[in-house]
């Protein structure tokens, strides 16, 4: 084997094992969100147990506190329910983690259970364009608005996918390619990732930038 062959099979290792790291720490992240969510769920339920059964005997101040809490509880479900169980779990993972870094999410999403396609390969393409859309809102200045807008749903036989963000500043390309924000082994690795998945199922994807949004449309055919 040829020195050269060898260095770039080392090159491609490396890009590939700095990728896979990158993403186990996102899910770590993720992980801890959605843990610490679960444990302030947990406080508040106690808190409310505590305050009803000071409350007993008192039946009308007992029913207003319950009717306020179902109220609360109301404005608090925000999560999406696709139904498809494994894109359930990665768009909720992933807009959990905006969400706690002070993006506003403005989501909905309708998946079918059965799919011509490998969930997998979905929940690549999904993970990796919010993975972009979030980094490029955080570099935004402090006071500008931050946003992420995602929809997915089935459009004229076809599965859609767009997300929507807020971006600040210039974003990098390469001809008529975007790159990711980050430098490194990674540049770019993700978005190739999803060109590649778009590109096995005979799927397009359109990218634009407009001043302040950038944008991405997937649409991926739904034939067996």
């Amino acid at each position: 084997m040829r020195i050269t062959d060898v260095i770039f099979r080392k090159m491609i290792d490396r890009r590939i094992a700095e990728y896979q790291s990158d993403l186990m720490e996102k899910h770590c992240e993720e992980v801890q969100n959605i843990y610490q969510t679960m444990r302030g769920w947990r406080h508040d339920y106690h808190n409310h147990i505590q305050t009803l059964l000071a409350l007993c005997g008192d039946e009308e101040r007992t029913r207003e506190y319950l009717w306020k809490l179902n109220d609360d509880l109301a404005t608090v479900d925000t999560v999406i329910k696709t139904g498809n169980v494994m894109i359930d779990a990665i768009l909720n993972s992933k807009l959990s983690l905006m969400r706690s870094k002070g993006i506003e999410v403005n989501a909905k999403a309708i998946v079918p259970e059965d799919l011509p396609l490998s969930e997998i390969d979905l929940c690549t393409i999904i993970g990796n364009l919010l993975d972009n859309a979030m980094e490029a809102v955080l570099r935004q200045e402090e006071g500008e608005e931050r946003f992420v807008r995602v929809f997915i749903g089935i459009l004229k036989e076809q599965l859609y996918i767009s997300v929507y963000n807020s971006v600040g500043g210039e974003l990098k390309r390469s001809g008529k390619r975007y790159l990711s924000s980050k430098g490194g082994a990674d540049h770019g690795l993700g978005l190739a990732r999803v060109d590649r998945i778009v590109e096995k199922y005979g799927g397009f994807v359109n990218r634009q930038n407009e001043e302040g949004v950038f944008a991405t449309e997937i649409m991926l055919p739904m034939e067996r």
